[in-house]
């Protein structure tokens, strides 16, 4: 893993950690959400300075150049991220639907 990479890695999740703690301030995050990204910080911050453990990785998975297994590895987390919210914001519709149809219905009575 370049130096070039390792400074992206740790200037990306120094970022992410000012950005959580930022909207955590402003009441714009809940805990539950936070503690992704900040696992997310600590992950991105363990492969930069630790860098040894993703080309052990990288090497057992089959990859070329280890920065691959990191795009890979950030992608998977990220689209698991995503798979997690839509699941929730399927939820939240299903909720507001049955909220407007009792609302619906009370004021018709």
């Amino acid at each position: 893993m370049t130096a070039a990479l390792r400074i992206f890695l740790l200037a990306g999740a120094v970022l992410v950690l000012a950005f959580v703690v930022l909207k955590l301030k402003k009441a714009e995050f809940e805990v539950t959400d936070s503690l992704f990204w900040l696992v997310a910080v600590a992950l991105l911050a363990v492969m930069a300075l630790f860098p040894q453990w993703v080309y052990a990785l990288s090497e057992l998975l089959g990859f070329e150049s280890p920065s691959n297994c990191v795009f890979l590895l950030v992608i998977a987390a990220l689209t698991m991220r995503i798979f997690t919210l839509n699941a929730r914001l399927a939820h939240l519709r299903t909720k507001v639907n049955s909220l407007i149809q009792e609302i619906a219905l009370r004021e018709k009575e």
